[in-house]
C-alpha cells in the first residue's frame, strides 16, 4: 500500500525498456518433478527481455532465457536427465499499476503474463528436440527510478510435446519447466520534458512549470477542485472557491473566506471580519434593528434623537425629550397634557379646556356681566359712563390673570343698514379694546372684531330679542 501511493515516471514517457537477468530452471515431466523443491536438479539460467509499452493496462514483451535442465536420476531406474535448455516467448502483459488497482506511476507494479514461445533442449543425455510452449506466470516488479527497474518473475513454461527429457510417455502429460528469475531493466524512448513535471513536451500546455509542483495530465498545475486557481497556492484546494480568499471559498465574495467571515452571505468589510455597518453606529446590521439609521445599542441600532430614553419609532414627539406617559413628548407646565395637544402648555391646565386652566366661577360673572351691561350711545360707538365701573372690574381680571388673553367681538340687531350695522360693530369692540389698554392691559394680550347683525343670539322681531343682539362679547384665550 505504501508503495503505491510513490511514484516516478509515467510508463507512457518511456515505452520501451530492456531487461538482463538471471535465475534458476526446475523441471516436471517422465522423469519426476522438482517445482519449489530446492533439494532436486536446479540449474541456472541468464535471460534477457525487451518490453514495449501499449497502454496503462497491457505492455508486450519479448523474453529470451538459456540455461541448464535437469533432474535426479535416482528416482527411477534409467539415465539420468540433464540437457541445455534454451526457450524464447511473445507475451502479453496485464499490469496491476494501470488506474484502477493502483497508480500507473506507482513503484509497485506487479503483472500477469501469458503468450506463445520456442523451447529447444539438447545434451549428451537429453538427444536434441525443439517445439512450442505456451508460457505464463506473474512478477514482482519495482519501479526504482524514473528509468531503472527491477523484477521477480516466475515464468511456467509446458510445452506441446513430451520429447524434452529424452523419455517419452513414462508419465501422463508433457515435460513442463519453471524459471525463477531475476531481473534488472532500464526504460528509454521518452519524449522531451524539458520541466521535469512527466509530460513530454509536445503534450505540455504548461510547459517551464516548477519543480515540485504536481501538474494535471496537460502539464499545467494542478487544481483539485477546478476553481482555477492551482493547488499549490490554493488554500482550499479540495473546495472551489475565489483567486480574493487565496482559493478558499467566499460566497459574497468580499474577499474573506467564509470560515473566517461572520457573514458569509452578505458582502462586508475586513474590520468587522466580513459585517457590514452602513449606518456607523457600531452595531453590525445584522444586529442593528435600524440598519440604515445610526442609533444605540440600548434600542438595538435604533435611534433616540432627542435623548428621552424613548426610541424615534415609538416617540411622537422624536425630535424633543419627553415623558414616556405622553410617547415621548414634552409637557412644560406638567398638566398631563402633551404640548402639542396643550392650548396653554406654559400654565397648567385641565383637559376639559384643552390644557387651559379652568376659569373660575367669579371670572365668568365678570365677563358674563359685561357681556350684558356695556352700553354706548345710540348709534355711536361712544361708551356709555355709567358701563365704566364693568369694564374696570374686567381690567381686574386681566391684571390678576397674566395668561389671559382677550378676544372682544362686536355685534348689533338687524335694524339699519348691514354695511352701517357691520361698521358699528367693529367700532364698538374696538373702543372697549381701547379702553381696557388705557387702563393697563397690554394691548399684544386682546384682539377685537365686528359681526354687525350677522350673529343673533335671539330674535330681531321684538325689543328684548334686539336688545340680547345688541352687544359685546368677552372670550377668554390662552
Amino acid at each position: 500500500m505504501l508503495c503505491s501511493v510513490l511514484a516516478f515516471a509515467q510508463n507512457s514517457n518511456y515505452k520501451w525498456g530492456v531487461g538482463i537477468g538471471g535465475g534458476i530452471s526446475q523441471y516436471q515431466g517422465d522423469h519426476g518433478w522438482s517445482f519449489y523443491d530446492l533439494g532436486k536438479v536446479t540449474k541456472g539460467h541468464v535471460m534477457l527481455e525487451a518490453n514495449r509499452y501499449l497502454n496503462p493496462t497491457f505492455d508486450l514483451s519479448l523474453n529470451a532465457s538459456y540455461g541448464g535442465l535437469g533432474y535426479d536420476r535416482t528416482q527411477i531406474p534409467i539415465s539420468s536427465f540433464e540437457s541445455n535448455h534454451l526457450q524464447a516467448h511473445l507475451a502479453l502483459r496485464f499490469k496491476f499499476n494501470n488506474g484502477y488497482f493502483t497508480k500507473e506511476d506507482a513503484i509497485f507494479a506487479p503483472y500477469l503474463f501469458g503468450g506463445v514461445g520456442f523451447v529447444n533442449n539438447s545434451g549428451s543425455n537429453s538427444g536434441n528436440s525443439s517445439g512450442l510452449t505456451i508460457p505464463f506466470g506473474g512478477a514482482l516488479k519495482f519501479n526504482v527510478s524514473e528509468r531503472f527497474y527491477v523484477t521477480y518473475q516466475e515464468t511456467f513454461g509446458p510445452t506441446l510435446d513430451d520429447k524434452g527429457d529424452n523419455l517419452e510417455g513414462y508419465r501422463k502429460g508433457n515435460d513442463w519447466f519453471l524459471f525463477h528469475s531475476f531481473i534488472v531493466g532500464y526504460n528509454f524512448g521518452g519524449k522531451p520534458d524539458e520541466d521535469g513535471d512527466g509530460v513530454p513536451d509536445e503534450e505540455d500546455t504548461c510547459p517551464g512549470t516548477e519543480q515540485g509542483i504536481e501538474v494535471d495530465e496537460n502539464g499545467c498545475p494542478k487544481d483539485s477542485d477546478g476553481d482555477g486557481i492551482a493547488d499549490y497556492v490554493d488554500n482550499c484546494p479540495s473546495i472551489a472557491g475565489h483567486k480574493s480568499a487565496q482559493g478558499c471559498p467566499d460566497k459574497d465574495g468580499d474577499g474573506i473566506v467564509d470560515s473566517e467571515d461572520d457573514c458569509p452571505e452578505e458582502a462586508g468589510v475586513s474590520e468587522h471580519n466580513g459585517c457590514n455597518d452602513t449606518d456607523g453606529d457600531g452595531i453590525l446590521d445584522h444586529e442593528d434593528k435600524c440598519p440604515k439609521t445610526a442609533g444605540i445599542t440600548q434600542f438595538e441600532g435604533c435611534p433616540d434623537t432627542d435623548g428621552d430614553g424613548i426610541q424615534d419609532s415609538e416617540d411622537a414627539c422624536p425630535n424633543t425629550k419627553g415623558l414616556a406617559a405622553l410617547k415621548g413628548c414634552p409637557d412644560k407646565d406638567g398638566d398631563g397634557i402633551a404640548d402639542g395637544d396643550d392650548k396653554c402648555p406654559e400654565v397648567a391646565g385641565i383637559k376639559a379646556n384643552k390644557g387651559c386652566p379652568e376659569v373660575k366661577e367669579e371670572v365668568k360673572k365678570v365677563f358674563d356681566q359685561a357681556l350684558k351691561g356695556v352700553q354706548f350711545e345710540s348709534g355711536k360707538d361712544v361708551i356709555k359712563s355709567s358701563s365704566y365701573g364693568i369694564l374696570d372690574n374686567v381690567v381686574t381680571v386681566m391684571k390678576d390673570n397674566p395668561q389671559f388673553k382677550l378676544e372682544i367681538n362686536g355685534h348689533t340687531d338687524s335694524q339699519g343698514d348691514d354695511a352701517m350695522n357691520m361698521e358699528l360693530s367693529k367700532k364698538r369692540a374696538a373702543a372697549v379694546k381701547k379702553y381696557l389698554t388705557d387702563h393697563g392691559i397690554e394691548e399684544s394680550r386682546m384682539t377685537s372684531e365686528g359681526f354687525g347683525e350677522t350673529k343673533p343670539v335671539d330674535t330681531n322681531d321684538t325689543s328684548a330679542g334686539r336688545a340680547k343682539n345688541r352687544r359685546v362679547e368677552f372670550n377668554v384665550k390662552f
